[in-house]
């Protein structure tokens, strides 16, 4: 459940309430503010930003499960993918993307950098680059230094 309140356009935040009734600011971007306010838009609903037919409550936790796999399925992921995999996905895509892993940790809402790991996954790609860094820093770190003949 999200109310419209959440939405803060002049700081560009939007208040999401976690685990544990943690409150998180998350950053918005300009296109992601189009997108809640051309839904909010095809409602207008005074509380809510994805409210019940009724409009006066929010969308029931079903409704939202519902249409979350019907979209998974015409995308042809199978069951195994689930709401909470777009976590995993979103940390494993701003790491390749370079964002340092502490800002990854602040917008999950982790305490502890340990959970943040658990969601940040190493890609063939991430794999690659990691090799390549490796490489460039261990260059000519052994040479001269091999095993002695004799």
């Amino acid at each position: 459940m999200l109310p419209v309140t959440a939405v803060d356009s002049k700081q560009m935040i939007l208040r999401v309430i976690g685990k544990r009734n943690k409150e998180r600011a998350l950053p918005l971007t300009e296109s992601i503010l189009e997108v809640l306010r051309a839904v909010w838009k095809t409602h207008c609903s005074r509380r809510w930003l994805f409210p019940s037919r009724r409009i006066v409550t929010h969308m029931p936790d079903a409704t939202a499960r519902l249409a979350f796999n019907k979209a998974r399925n015409e995308c042809g992921f199978d069951d195994r993918f689930r709401p909470h995999s777009l976590r995993h996905s979103f940390a494993t895509h701003m790491l390749a993307q370079g964002v340092d892993i502490r800002i990854i940790q602040i917008l999950l809402g982790h305490s502890s950098m340990r959970s943040t790991e658990v969601y940040t996954h190493l890609t063939e790609p991430l794999r690659d680059d990691l090799r390549q860094l490796l490489s460039r820093t261990t260059d000519g770190l052994f040479e001269g230094r091999g095993p002695k003949n004799g």
